[in-house]
């Protein structure tokens, strides 16, 4: 599926670029930390509620790297799944269903509609994986502060929450575009 060549590369060699973000992200705040953690104070913030920081712990790698380990975590499951969907084959690509069982059963399950819908589906999978990781950047800042304060600005709360809804965003496009193609996939099978 994803191995066409296209302009002297794969289409699929090209959409691991999406993914790039997400990885200097990743580094980005890794470094960040690593730079960050000789100063922290003995006791940093454990939870932050919506009036600031309401519980503190022992400063340890553990609590201190918590938005990185989360980070990586998450890049690693969706990476992992944008492997997987550019793996499956897609409706358009299997064998026209032969009877109103088989025909029920393709309409139900989780394929693509196409490679190309696939691909979208990756991509905006990838620029998910890259809003969220901005929305941490926030919680990352309240965490490496050297000061032992337990104000957090609105605006914090505000970028944070301004960038998970916006990581919401390109799956449902790429979903909603996805269950377009299918509609039109089986209205072309069914009148064929």
């Amino acid at each position: 599926m994803g191995t066409r060549e296209r302009g002297g590369r794969t289409e699929a060699g090209a959409l691991w670029w999406w993914a790039a973000p997400s990885v200097a992200l990743l580094v980005g705040m890794a470094l960040w930390g690593i730079v960050r953690y000789p100063d922290l104070p003995e006791r940093i913030p454990q939870h932050i509620g919506g009036s600031g920081v309401d519980a503190w712990g022992e400063r340890s790698v553990g609590l201190a790297f918590l938005p990185v380990f989360v980070y990586a975590g998450l890049t690693a499951l969706l990476v992992g799944c944008v492997w997987g969907l550019l793996r499956a084959t897609p409706l358009d690509a299997m064998p026209p269903p032969k009877d109103r069982w088989a025909q029920a059963e393709a309409a139900g399950n989780n394929r693509p509609a196409s490679a190309a819908s696939a691909r979208a589906m990756a991509r905006a999978l990838l620029l998910t994986n890259a809003l969220v990781g901005v929305a941490l950047l926030p919680m990352a800042w309240v965490q490496w502060r050297a000061t032992q304060t337990t104000h957090v600005s609105g605006w914090l709360t505000a970028a944070m929450v301004l960038a998970l809804v916006a990581s919401v965003v390109p799956p449902c496009l790429a979903g909603w575009r996805d269950s377009r193609e299918k509609r039109a996939l089986r209205e072309l099978q069914r009148t064929a």
